[in-house]
């Protein structure tokens, strides 16, 4: 098979057949050069290929191609976190190409190498070193070529804008794409190349509007909802009132009298399609349906007790000192309890999927975070072998971890299997909260203590269904201990009435809610203002910036709290990233409402590879952060889900917007870390401390809804 036969894209298609083996990369790669390498850690990438039909030695490669254009290819996708910006900037600057110069081609199953999905905050942290790397390792094998070519030793060529020139005689030059030009070669990184310092940066560190802007802002993006094919049909699918409901008996005359719908039964899975997807809803309507439904006790009031009483054996996470020399050594102590309800992810566009299945190969268009697993679900639902099931993530409009699961994918190829016709499955707004994996319910309980010097001596620290990511708390204390009760996102079994998962920076928003809460009442009781109190209490150097830079942008004056200014200060540590946060809030003490007037945020996150990127990042985590700790609150009756819209369930609106600043310290010489999610892990926190400095009442539980400002101030 000769490579010049075919376009770019009809020679990944080829290719992915052979599992995207390298050794058939090889063989196939014709004109251009490729570089193959490892994204993320290894050792995991090892374990996982044990299990998959995966690559035998890389899962992620970047090709210079006879044009000179240079493309990557990951299984990341874009959601609008921005990769698709920043792992480009990272890339076009150590191979000094353009950005403009690179094509980014993600999450395609059929054209990209396998990768575990896109979440946690990983893909600049964990796969922009490796990335640089191989970036650097490319403009190595150009540099080799040029010297051949140009008969100049290397050390007298510089490279610049996809171009290797002579430093002594600059009009003696060679484009990357004559090199590339007639070439087949392929590589792996030697580990030889070296990353260009930050004084050397051309595009790392510069601020780039978003690539993907353009398209989203004149409407030309496209997402799964959007894809329309020839003969494609709308499926509603019948639904259980409530999580444990079971279908009794079913009636499905009524629609299958409707002209042209076609409705699928297969055992309690039933559905109807049509061409109209309003003409499926009212064909839907016509089915009488009986479902028995258990009885229950559970709801959003009982839950918090249900948890206690179901929580299996706790671990001990962190520990240091001894707590019973704390408590005796502890002139104060202080317990209290804290109680985060079920969130939902709630993204504007819900779980959709297009499948078209053609002879023994199934195209999917789903918005996911995570299209290889998808690529399996699909298979395992049709019986087919994952190889002839194609992923192809459209734009997502927003994921934050609720996409993750693709049930609606498997929904979607059950349907076109069943129905012989490409299908679309697209969530209503009840669907979506119906389905969705919450957050998952939690309770934090703590008892601290400070000695008669207002130091912290005791803090004992147990967190129930949340999960351990941000319970370790980094202040000093020299008797602690942090114990976490399984069953967070990661699980839980029976315990929640209904499906948990992921939520943007899980566990952390609900334990540096409970944490920062504490830390403030006792500073309170050691009568120390917030930031001083914290200050004493650390040796994290990256902490005590991010903390003195918020207060100067604040310009925060100490004061013992509450002092009736509504200030408030909460800190935290996610994806490798230092954050404090500080917000100004007015308490209507009639009504109960909270208004966040102003917001101010700092983080270290190492070398911040698009600063204007990261503020927005910064910007979107404070604007739903604000959502959680205000009005965020899944109720529920047994297994029944009792919000249907966003008329029950607020999310944060242009009207509740506060003033925001953002600060982002310079930190070039460390690694870069996570952006994605650590800002809105203090959002609860400080809207709490603000409430108490405002009006002297500590709300214990999330949301901070108006009735329960009112019932803390009852209490204070």
């Amino acid at each position: 098979m000769e490579r010049d036969q075919f376009s770019d894209i009809e020679f990944m298609e080829r290719a992915s057949k052979f599992a995207l083996d390298r050794r058939e990369f090889i063989k196939l790669a014709g004109g251009g050069i490729a570089l193959f390498f490892v994204l993320g850690d290894p050792s995991v990438f090892a374990q996982q290929r044990e299990r998959r039909n995966l690559p035998t030695d890389f899962n992620a490669f970047l090709k210079i191609g006879e044009d000179g254009r240079v493309s990557l290819y990951t299984g990341k996708i874009e959601m609008g976190q921005g990769v698709v910006t920043s792992l480009g900037q990272m890339l076009a600057d150590e191979l000094d190409v353009t950005l403009e110069s690179v094509d980014m081609v993600m999450g395609d199953t059929d054209l990209c190498p396998w990768d575990m999905g896109t979440f946690g905050s990983m893909s600049t942290r964990f796969f922009g070193p490796p990335l640089r790397n191989a970036g650097a390792e490319a403009r190595m094998v150009l540099l080799d070529l040029a010297s051949d070519h140009l008969k100049v030793p290397i050390g007298n060529l510089k490279t610049e804008d996809g171009v290797v020139i002579n430093k002594a005689n600059d009009q003696q030059r060679v484009t990357y794409a004559e090199l590339a030009k007639g070439k087949k070669i392929v590589r792996r990184p030697t580990g030889k190349a070296t990353l260009k310092k930050p004084s050397e940066f051309k595009i790392i560190g510069k601020s780039f509007l978003r690539r993907d802007g353009h398209e989203k802002v004149t409407g030309k993006a496209k997402y799964a909802g959007d894809i329309q094919l020839p003969g494609m049909v709308y499926a509603k699918i019948l639904r259980p009132p409530s999580h444990q409901s079971k279908l009794v008996d079913v009636d499905i005359s009524g629609a299958k009298q409707m002209k042209d719908v076609q409705v699928i039964q297969e055992g309690d899975f039933v559905a109807v399609l049509h061409k109209y997807p309003d003409v499926a809803e009212m064909a839907l309507s016509k089915i009488k349906a009986k479902f028995e439904t258990p009885p229950s006790n559970l709801d959003d009031k009982t839950i918090f007790d249900h948890l206690l009483k179901v929580a299996p054996k706790g671990n001990v996470v962190a520990h240091d000192g001894n707590l019973e020399t704390g408590e005796h050594g502890s002139a104060t102590i202080v317990e209290g309890t804290y109680y985060d309800g079920y969130k939902a992810h709630a993204p504007i566009e819900p779980h959709t999927a297009v499948v078209q299945i053609e002879g023994t190969k199934a195209t999917v268009w789903a918005s996911t975070q995570t299209p290889f697993s998808a690529k399996e679900e699909v298979a395992k639902e049709l019986g087919v072998s994952p190889e002839n099931v194609r992923i192809v993530p459209p734009f997502l409009g927003g994921g934050f971890g609720g996409k993750s699961r693709n049930l609606q994918a498997v929904e979607a190829a059950r349907l076109a299997k069943l129905s012989g016709k490409p299908v679309q499955v697209a969530w209503t707004r009840k669907e979506e909260f119906f389905y969705d994996s919450f957050r998952p319910a939690a309770v934090v309980k703590i008892k601290s203590g400070i000695s008669d010097n207002g130091k912290l001596n005791l803090w004992d620290y147990h967190v129930y269904f949340a999960g351990e990511r941000g319970s370790q708390q980094f202040y000093s204390i020299p008797n602690h201990s942090t114990t976490v009760y399984p069953g967070g996102f990661m699980g839980g079994g029976e315990a929640h009435p209904f499906a948990t998962g992921p939520w943007r920076a899980p566990a952390n928003n609900t334990n540096t809610f409970a944490r920062e809460s504490q830390i403030d009442i006792m500073a309170a009781k050691a009568g120390v203002d917030p930031v001083e109190f914290r200050l004493q209490h650390l040796t994290d150097e990256s902490m005590k910036r991010v903390i003195k830079a918020a207060a100067e942008k604040f310009k925060w004056t100490p004061a013992k709290v509450p002092s009736g200014r509504g200030y408030g200060i909460a800190c935290g540590i996610d994806a490798g990233t230092t954050v404090a946060t500080m917000a100004e809030v007015e308490v209507n003490k009639s009504t109960g409402e909270v208004k966040v007037k102003r917001v101010v945020c700092a983080q270290d996150m190492g070398l911040v590879i698009n600063p204007e990127g990261a503020t927005i990042q910064m910007e979107g985590c404070i604007t739903m952060g604000l959502g959680y700790a205000l009005r965020e609150d899944i109720r529920f009756k047994g297994s029944e889900v009792l919000n249907a819209n966003f008329d029950t369930y607020e999310i944060p609106r242009f009207s509740w917007l506060p003033k925001i600043e953002t600060v982002i310290i310079d930190n070039q010489e460390s690694p870069p870390q996570g952006g994605g999610e650590p800002a809105i892990v203090t959002m609860g926190g400080v809207i709490a401390n603000a409430i108490f400095d405002a009006v002297g009442a500590r709300v214990y539980q999330m949301p901070m809804t108006p009735e329960r400002v009112l019932e803390a101030l009852k209490k204070a």
